[in-house]
């Protein structure tokens, strides 16, 4: 049984530990997105504060956190990686003459990403013992919640990625109607290609990272 203590510390074997973290990172990596540092640092990040608050609560060396710490570390991380790797990308595809990205475009583009991170590390945990005890018949629980929570969100993270983009590629005064219109029309296939995009990275991804975790610790 786990031992929450905070005057103890789990300081076993700190070096296998790391290394264990530093392998699930490389092999999830290489395994969804061998080019992308952003995935990299996101659950370098990830393991790093796990590590860290087991050995602070003197917790098992393979015990997962979801709480505010790991949100606020990883979201930290991973949205400004993620911010610099879209502004280059939305000036090098955009439909106008290149041009710094505007404010409100990453302030959209951040809530996106946090919302992602908030779904993929956070919220797997929480939904995991909700799903039927049946679904373990073929997958465990927190695999399948671990696959379809990030995906899921998705269809909230779309219109503010479209609309992030959408002020950027037209600056100037464009009736809001037209903004919504240009969202809504593109809502349905953003959505399909950013579940695409995210279930590699924070489906098999995490699930790789974490089983591989717990099995060197």
């Amino acid at each position: 049984m786990a031992v929450d203590t905070l005057g103890a510390w789990n300081q076993e074997n700190m070096g296998s530990r790391l290394l264990a973290d530093g392998a699930s990172v490389a092999t999830a990596a290489t395994l969804v997105a061998p080019s992308i540092t952003v995935i990299d640092s996101t659950y370098s990040t990830a393991n790093l504060v796990d590590t860290m608050s087991s050995v602070a609560r003197n917790q098992p060396a393979s015990t997962t956190t979801s709480g505010l710490a790991k949100f606020g570390a990883v979201s930290l991380v991973n949205v400004s990686l993620a911010l610099y790797k879209d502004s280059q990308f939305t000036q090098m595809f955009g439909t106008i003459a290149a041009r710094p990205l505007p404010p409100a475009s990453y302030m959209l583009l951040a809530f996106r990403d946090s919302i992602t991170i908030f779904a993929s590390f956070n919220l797997p945990p929480k939904v995991a013992p909700m799903l039927p005890t049946s679904v373990e018949h073929h997958f465990s629980r927190l695999s399948v919640a671990q696959f379809t929570v990030p995906a899921l969100a998705q269809l909230w993270n779309s219109p503010l990625h479209l609309l992030g983009l959408d002020l950027y590629n037209r600056n100037g005064i464009t009736p809001v109607r037209d903004r919504v219109r240009k969202v809504l029309l593109d809502w349905p296939i953003t959505s399909l290609a950013r579940m695409c995009m995210v279930i590699p990275a924070f489906g098999i991804g995490a699930t790789v990272n974490n089983n591989l975790r717990a099995s060197m610790m």
